[in-house]
């Protein structure tokens, strides 16, 4: 570059270079965290449009079905048909019903029916607790694989659900799904992870997660927290049989729907690494029951209850509630990093005391970045 000063002209030199591209690093040093920030914020409120969106597409599934909030609705016993081949299916309990409900969703949204890359029903896994919203896709047409249901700062997420057969490929694939390998060190070691017909299902999964109130009952022990894992549930102790443990629940239900959180980001991402949403400091994206989302710290909400703890006892009335915290333990491969839980973190409006008539927001605090 030449420089021009009454018809004279002369090249920079290198003294005056350097000092061009160190002015020029100096402002990219400054610039680069503001747009970081700036990409975070923008992608937080993009997270929390999907939530209202979704809010508003469950108050319609509200409309159509009597009130009832989205999820599974196959029952033990009851004959149903497998549209891969026809024949009647008669699941033995809610976990299988469920599974089989998912699989029937799967298959006619994606045709995938034959094949090595057949959709498949996993038994191994209560499915209300992952993909409650495939039920809502499904009504809404079968829109199974939308960015709607990802946090646009989930980029694992978003890339299994762009390569909906890269499973198959496990460890050869540019971003293979939990458990498709030699897991990494520190992940969560229960058994089944690597079942096939789990393994397919990341590419369906979302970023958000209902809770388990919108399909537990209040009144008695259905499904606890494992303690093992906060991945995994646990029938409660003295229940031998998983039937009728998981019902459809009610908006009606909702005793503060204002203060009541129905689904949520399982990882604010929003602050560099993911914070695991019980994380004190934690602002994820939360949807409640009337329609709303904000991003109130999960610190500011009421203390989690284990259900067993807190139940109506015959001749004895309600039992004080026992707090519940647990520790993060990693899956595979996800969140982007491995280690994101050190300590026991209170589960707070995961396991809300009272359940659906339970409140976790008490009152508004005005420091917790309500938009």
């Amino acid at each position: 570059m030449e420089r021009c000063f009454r018809g004279r002209c002369r090249g920079f030199t290198l003294v005056e270079l350097a000092a061009v591209v160190g002015i020029a690093v100096s402002v990219g040093t400054v610039a680069a965290p503001m747009l970081d920030r700036s990409r975070s914020t923008v992608q937080g409120m993009s997270s929390e449009q999907n939530l209202r969106t979704i809010g508003r597409f469950s108050g319609m599934y509200a409309q159509d079905n009597g009130g009832a909030i989205f999820t599974y609705t196959w029952q033990p016993g009851v004959p149903y048909v497998n549209l891969r081949n026809g024949n009647p299916v008669v699941p033995g309990d809610e976990q299988i019903a469920s599974s089989y409900e998912l699989r029937d969703i799967l298959y006619r949204a994606t045709g995938r029916l034959e094949g090595i890359d057949r959709i498949r029903a996993s038994t191994l896994r209560l499915m209300q607790r992952r993909y409650s919203h495939l039920v809502l896709a499904d009504y809404l047409g079968g829109i199974v694989s939308d960015e709607m249901w990802v946090d646009p700062a989930d980029g694992r997420q978003l890339g299994w659900q762009s390569d909906p057969l890269g499973y198959l490929e496990g460890c050869d694939s540019e971003n293979p799904v939990p458990y498709s390998c030699d897991p990494m060190p520190g992940s969560d070691t229960n058994f089944g992870w690597d079942e096939l017909a789990l393994r397919q299902l990341w590419t369906f999964g979302s970023s958000y997660q209902i809770v388990p109130a919108a399909y537990l009952f209040d009144d008695r022990a259905t499904y606890v927290p494992n303690t093992d894992t906060p991945h995994l549930f646990s029938t409660a102790p003295g229940m031998g049989s998983q039937d009728d443990l998981v019902t459809q629940r009610s908006f009606h239900e909702v005793g503060f729907a204002h203060a009541k959180v129905m689904m949520f980001e399982e990882f604010d991402r929003d602050q560099g690494d993911p914070l695991y949403f019980a994380n004190e400091f934690a602002r994820s994206a939360k949807l409640m029951f009337d329609g709303s989302v904000n991003t109130f710290a999960s610190g500011a909400a009421r203390r989690a209850s284990y259900p067993v703890s807190s139940l109506v006892v015959p001749g004895e009335g309600r039992r004080d509630p026992q707090p519940f915290f647990q520790r993060y333990v990693p899956l595979d491969r996800f969140p982007d990093q491995p280690e994101v839980g050190k300590a026991d973190e209170d589960q707070r409006y995961r396991w809300t005391y009272q359940g659906l008539l339970g409140l976790d927001y008490v009152q508004t605090y005005s420091g917790y970045g309500v938009r």
